[in-house]
């Protein structure tokens, strides 16, 4: 990805080396939604989060002290949020809309969102109660170890799709997901939850098809996203951490459906083409 001396994003919250003490209440708006979101890219244990309900207490922490790798990981990721702000903005434009720039926040160890307190063990998160999406940089890492998806594509994608979902909470689709939650049985919620995380991989998509036309794309770069796309399908999880799939607990869809539909938006590059929830089959 051909991200140097690009522009960075001013919205860039960095709250590494501050440790925060709190405890997860009920949530924000989709609160209870962001605890199945950390699966994101992690395939964890949602009592990672619950369990990580108290940290430090706030206070005056001396300067974070990042290392040449961690500035590198830190300018990348601004420069990413930029580009997408770029994008939406047009798209939202084209449809007569205004697109509010969400937060990226940078942390170590835990962070305190609207949606509660989360441990890094989670993964990168986005929450639609203060429109902030949330990484701790360490995660990249992981994602090349861990989920064999290196590259820098395959980050820029981790990102995207966090943006995906705060374009989600802009459209409204949000809101009528969380209102749907009081009427369903677990199963069939998160049946709703794979279609809204499809969604942001076709969103994901959708910023990857015009980052192509911004001439940013290298050679490589699509495989790098799709390499980690497939790398945290639900069905690739579950057979990785226990040997078999238990498809009505899927709430992100199988490798296949994440690396499709992250597809479809790249080629499409269209906000419409990507209704998830009409879709039959996924």
């Amino acid at each position: 990805m051909k991200w140097q001396g690009r522009r960075s994003s001013s919205n860039v919250e960095d709250r590494r080396g501050i440790p925060v003490k709190g405890m997860i209440g009920g949530g924000v708006g989709i609160g209870s939604v962001v605890i199945f979101i950390v699966f994101l890219l992690l395939g964890g244990d949602p009592a990672v989060i619950l369990n990580n309900t108290q940290v430090e207490e706030p206070g005056a922490s001396s300067a974070y002290v990042e290392t040449a790798k961690e500035k590198e990981l830190a300018d990348f990721s601004s420069v990413v949020l930029a580009e997408t702000e770029t994008v939406w903005t047009d798209l939202f434009q084209r449809e007569g809309s205004t697109y509010t720039y969400p937060k990226l926040v940078l942390y170590t160890d835990s962070v305190e969102s609207a949606c509660g307190v989360s441990g890094a063990a989670a993964g990168p998160f986005y929450c639609p109660g203060d429109s902030k999406v949330y990484i701790d940089l360490d995660f990249f890492n992981e994602l090349q170890v861990r989920f064999k998806a290196p590259g820098d594509f395959a980050m820029a994608y981790v990102i995207a799709h966090e943006v995906g979902h705060h374009v989600q909470n802009l459209l409204g689709i949000e809101e009528q997901v969380t209102a749907q939650r009081s009427e369903m049985t677990e199963a069939e919620f998160n049946a709703i939850l794979v279609r809204m995380e499809l969604q942001a991989d076709y969103f994901a998509g959708v910023w990857a098809h015009y980052a192509e036309r911004m001439n940013i794309l290298e050679a490589g770069d699509l495989e790098e996203a799709l390499t980690a796309a497939s790398a945290v399908g639900d069905d690739t999880l579950q057979k990785a951490a226990n040997g078999y799939t238990v498809p009505d607990s899927f709430t992100h869809g199988t490798s296949e459906q994440r690396s499709r539909w992250f597809m479809k938006g790249y080629r499409s590059g269209t906000i419409s083409d990507g209704d998830t929830f009409s879709a039959d089959p996924l």
